[in-house]
């Protein structure tokens, strides 16, 4: 059985913008926990969460890094996530499998582009968490203004459950307002002194507690009526208050530190303790009967339910092979043991199974509800599937990722090389939900896809490191889409008679355009039996497979509707194979008869910029096409936010180190699709 019970256990994430300091924080999180006994910093390249050396060179997280540590009476299992949008799908993929998170802020910034898409993300996914508002030694570091911009930014609820003492150079440590105590450090070295709230800060300490107090008792009935008689409140109930107000979601307690200087760590665990949830404080996991999408089923959060486990990750080692990161909702499972893919339908064998600190490995021969491992010996089982125990079968929600939006043609240096090339493409296609990888059969040309340039970057230099394959890589491409501007109807009939057995296959489908982002969406309208059931899927893979290449770029065809409302069938004739044919001849003429127009994807960028090169970065920004949203002043610098057509984003990073002479920084995610013109899928076709 584990050391603790499921009531002590807390799964959660570290998440941030990029540079917001979420790597030092949890490598300091791990120090004074005692899990590890010597201190990295990202500059150094020797954090122990950022093994990789890509992630060691470049000072930024790339992949998703598992690793566990004790606290007082609290197992805590983290994953630290990386800030770069180009790797945002580490993030979709951990926060599916936490109950909690720990979202870092800089305290200069606040709330920037990337800490909007982990905020999203987080509550997709209906992650609970605290906010830790770091840096605040710098110079311009502000713990209220950083609260100020999660509520304007993101429209949460935070509450500063702490007074900070000092700021920039002479920040010192915390009050905490709901205990009333104060942690002063008096160095670097992460030693404190506890002590009572010191005179200087009484009337400020008074004032801030009665907010708090005010704001927590908003979410709580018992609380708020207790606040209105004016009677005292205990602290352990404002603790219990605060705890169910953040797993509910009502609010976010906010605290402040600056982890490079070994301040306010301490009581960050402690907060991950008392206010983050464990698994017993979450929802119970749904499912459904495999095969039958209207029958739920549910897993507590117990050692006693049958065992269910989704893999959110997988990574190949070079020693071990094949390993599969998974929570385990439900039950337990020993080494040895065989489970049931649920989406595969295989039965698989459960091998080694080991507990991960960033690289390293431990082995243990049984796990169990609430905790995250990662096994050796499932073969067949990639991301987003469930495995679970072979008598009593679920199939949990799959995790949903992002399509890629830059591609680039590939191809080995050497001839010999190709078969290692194509193995290298596909163990990261497996690794990587967001990597894709196709052959241009017009083209002859091999197109790996992903979700910028860094990201298609950092896989080519994994190659070379990892697979030892060297590869020529072509200019990137925009991953275009097409859509449809009007309604239409249009049949499809496919007819073949050869001898005995013939193919019949007629189909009378309506299309129409749909608002950006609502994908393709397929209806069956057939009543009386003009087709049988058996068909109608066939209909929808020929529909489907015919707008994955549209007729004015060859890129899927993506917003629209698809009814299927008449056709016929033959006794004899008929088939799965003609249908789908007859399917894909409709939704073809349909597309050329709904005027298709070709979509580029476009970008939120933010740029922060020294005012002195303000003119040159919008001069810039203009000849790209982006347009400029707002421009704001921020202390000494000017935050610039525009939307910029990606075509237009190549090289970006190095004409911005250009035009402002490294003085200037920005980050880009991707946001939506608008018409290009067509001179772009022009030049994008050359």
């Amino acid at each position: 059985m584990p050391r603790n019970s499921l009531k002590q256990t807390r799964n959660i994430g570290f998440i941030a913008h990029i540079d917001a300091g979420k790597t030092t924080v949890s490598e300091r999180v791990l120090f004074f926990a005692g899990r590890i006994h010597k201190l990295g910093t990202t500059d150094d390249g020797n954090t122990a969460l950022d093994w990789m050396d890509q992630e060691r060179e470049r000072g930024i997280t790339i992949t998703s890094a598992a690793t566990a540590c004790s606290w007082g009476e609290w197992d805590i299992n983290i994953i630290d996530t990386p800030g770069h949008v180009d790797f945002t799908a580490e993030v979709e993929r951990s926060l599916r499998v936490l109950d909690g998170g720990v979202v870092v802020f800089d305290a200069v910034a606040g709330v920037q582009p990337q800490s909007e898409t982990v905020w999203r993300q987080a509550d997709k996914y209906n992650v609970p968490r605290i906010c830790f508002i770091n840096k605040m030694d710098k110079i311009g570091g502000d713990y209220y203004h950083a609260i100020e911009t999660i509520v304007d930014r993101l429209g949460g609820n935070p509450v500063a459950i702490q007074l900070p003492m000092g700021a920039e150079d002479n920040y010192r440590g915390v009050i905490d307002l709901v205990e009333g105590k104060s942690y002063t450090y008096l160095d670097d070295s992460g030693d404190f002194e506890e002590g009572g709230v010191p005179d200087e800060y009484q009337e400020e300490f008074d004032s801030r507690r009665q907010d708090m107090i005010e704001k927590v008792a908003e979410t709580d009935d018992a609380l708020l009526e207790k606040f209105l008689m004016e009677e005292e409140i205990s602290v352990e109930e404002l603790k219990g208050a605060i705890r169910r107000a953040t797993i509910s979601y009502k609010m976010v307690p906010v605290l402040s530190g600056t982890a490079l200087k070994n301040k306010c760590v301490q009581p960050l665990l402690e907060a991950v303790g008392a206010y983050l949830p464990s698994p017993l404080d979450v929802p119970s996991v749904q499912g459904t009967v495999p095969g039958n999408d209207e029958e739920e089923l549910e897993r507590k959060a117990s050692f006693d339910e049958p065992f269910a486990a989704l893999a959110f990750k997988t990574v190949t080692d070079p020693f071990i092979g094949r390993l599969v990161y998974f929570r385990v909702y439900s039950g337990s499972a020993k080494s040895g043991s065989s489970v049931l893919n649920t989406v595969t339908g295989d039965r698989e064998r459960l091998g080694r199974i080991v507990k991960m600190h960033a690289d390293q490995r431990e082995e243990v021969d049984e796990v169990f509800a609430g905790e995250i491992a990662a096994a050796v010996g499932l073969k067949d089982t990639s991301t987003g599937e469930t495995f679970c125990d072979l008598e009593n079968p679920i199939l949990l929600e799959k995790i949903e990722f992002p399509d890629p939006v830059v591609s680039v043609a590939i191809e080995p240096k050497a001839r010999a090389d190709q078969d290692k090339l194509s193995d290298a493409l596909v163990k990261l296609s497996d690794e990587d939900p967001t990597f894709r990888v196709q052959y241009d059969e017009e083209t002859g040309q091999t197109v790996m896809s992903g979700m910028g340039e860094l990201h298609l970057e950092i896989l080519t230099d994994r190659m070379v490191r990892e697979f030892k394959v060297e590869a020529n890589v072509g200019r990137p491409r925009v991953a275009f889409r097409e859509t449809i501007r009007k309604n239409t109807t249009a049949e499809g009939k496919f007819v073949r008679q050869s001898g005995g057995h013939g193919q019949y296959g007629h189909v009378i489908i309506e299309m129409e355009p749909l608002e950006r982002g609502e994908g393709v969406q397929f209806e069956n309208m057939i009543r009386g039996g003009a087709i049988p059931t058996e068909y109608i899927s066939s209909v929808e893979d020929g529909v489907r497979g015919a707008l994955n290449n549209g007729p004015k770029s060859g890129f899927p065809v993506i917003d629209l509707l698809v009814r299927l409302i008449d056709g016929t069938y033959h006794d004899v004739d008929s088939s799965k194979v003609s249908f789908e044919i007859a399917g894909s001849m409709a939704a073809r003429t349909a597309v050329n008869r709904c005027n298709p127009v070709v979509l580029e994807p476009v970008m939120t960028l933010e740029v922060v910029t020294p005012e002195d090169y303000l003119g040159e970065v919008i001069g810039d920004l203009g000849r790209r096409r982006a347009s400029v949203e707002s421009i704001d002043a921020q202390n000494d610098t000017q935050i610039v936010k525009a939307s910029l057509p990606l075509a237009e984003s190549f090289g970006y990073a190095n004409d911005l180190r250009s035009i402002t002479q490294g003085r200037a920084g920005y980050s880009m995610e991707f946001d939506r699709y608008l018409e290009a013109p067509e001179s772009v899928v022009e030049a994008q076709s050359v």
